[in-house]
């Protein structure tokens, strides 16, 4: 058992009330000063790299009333390379607020004068970039297929970028390049967008397993996330990076429950990945009426595949989402990770497994019996998880 094992158990389980509570009061919806009616509504995808965020992605992306782009900082990482994390955050948070306003000339500083839609990065993952306006390879309440959609539209001209954004209610961006929430406060405050925040977690655990499928592509954002001042950084046996993805989870996280600011009251939402594993149809109606979105009999058809697959997913489809085992995927780090790497992860995030609600493990013997649940429910008494079905409406 697991429970006899930490001594500390009780102090965690109500800490963790504490954090949930705040959460849920954060997570009811404030009053606007905006009018109600057609008003657009922009929303965040906060993350970091490893975490579900794809999946989450392509739940929006396909989505009829959703225009959406998988990272588009990634522009700016790329071209400003020689930059660390912190000091690229203005230019990452501009080009967002920019995009959320369906202004895509901001792409003139970090794309070729003549571009095409595929100029964007993962363009054909975007629903909306496949559909009219922009591309007609799939009607518009379709869902969309990336392998047909590069051949048909990956040299439409780049103006229907914006053009498309325009014709949607709802703009969703997925990221993964911010650290803190503070950087995000003006974009909070904006009076131009109606701004709501996604925050999705995963096990720590679970993210280096993931981290390390993808190891090679990771190169760049890795020197970037520790500073190496353009130095690509592949390999990472002090785990260094991992320790910065759980310090940013960890501050972001005190930051919406330690005295948040007013304007984010109603506009924050945390999400566990392995609560979407678990649970995927409930979480998303929940995720979706906190977006003032609905979900379709289409949408639902599709969301049951793409997550009761045959397995956790091939190392070729690290960046991809297609149909797999999604309690699989959660659970995969448990049957290949060595023990000694778990131990050592559970050593640098120690404060994001109990913040977030993820128990350690203390032998191989306890890692590998998957009739232990190391994740911790999401209500504690009579405390509600941020991610309870309250629904939120649109503003």
């Amino acid at each position: 058992m697991w429970l006899p094992r930490v001594s500390s158990t009780a102090v965690t389980a109500l800490l963790l009330a504490q954090t949930f509570l705040l959460l849920f009061l954060i997570s009811r919806p404030g009053p606007s000063p905006r009018a109600c009616g057609e008003e657009r509504v922009h929303v965040l995808v906060l993350s970091s790299w490893r975490s579900g965020s794809s999946f989450v992605g392509q739940l929006f992306s396909q989505h009829p009333d959703v225009f959406y782009l998988m990272e588009p900082a990634w522009h700016v990482w790329t071209t400003l390379s020689q930059g660390s994390a912190a000091t690229l955050h203005m230019a990452v948070r501009d080009l967002v607020r920019s995009v959320f306003l369906c202004d895509m000339d901001v792409f003139d500083a970090y794309l070729p004068w003549r571009r095409n839609l595929s100029d964007l990065f993962q363009w054909a993952v975007s629903r909306a970039l496949c559909s009219p306006p922009a591309c007609s390879a799939f009607p518009r309440g379709a869902i969309s297929s990336e392998a047909v959609c590069k051949p048909l539209c990956a040299r439409r001209p780049f103006s229907l970028a914006q053009e498309a954004c325009r014709s949607y209610s709802h703009v969703v961006l997925k990221e993964v390049r911010f650290f803190n929430l503070q950087v995000l406060y003006p974009l909070l405050s904006d009076p131009a967008l109606n701004l709501r925040i996604v925050h999705l977690v995963r096990d720590p655990r679970a993210v280096l397993r993931s981290r390390e499928a993808a190891a090679k592509a990771l190169a760049r954002d890795n020197g970037i996330v520790l500073g190496t001042n353009g130095t690509w950084v592949e390999a990472d046996p002090g785990l260094r990076v991992v320790r910065e993805v759980c310090r940013s989870q960890v501050r972001i996280t005190e930051a919406a429950t330690l005295k948040p600011p007013p304007f984010l009251r109603g506009r924050y939402r945390l999400v566990r990945f392995e609560d979407l594993a678990r649970e995927p149809l409930a979480e998303i109606r929940a995720l979706y009426a906190f977006t003032g979105l609905s979900l379709t009999p289409q949408l639902e058809a599709w969301i049951h595949n793409i997550t009761h697959g045959s397995g956790p997913g091939a190392l070729r489809e690290a960046f991809k989402t297609s149909s797999r085992n999604a309690l699989n995927v959660s659970q995969a780090w448990r049957r290949t990770l060595p023990f000694a790497k778990i131990r050592r992860v559970q050593e640098l995030c120690t404060g994001a497994l109990q913040l977030l609600g993820y128990r350690p493990v203390y032998s191989e013997d306890e890692q590998r019996d998957l009739d232990l649940d190391l994740v911790l429910p999401r209500s504690l008494n009579s405390f509600i998880w941020a991610s309870s079905t309250a629904s939120h409406p649109r503003h």
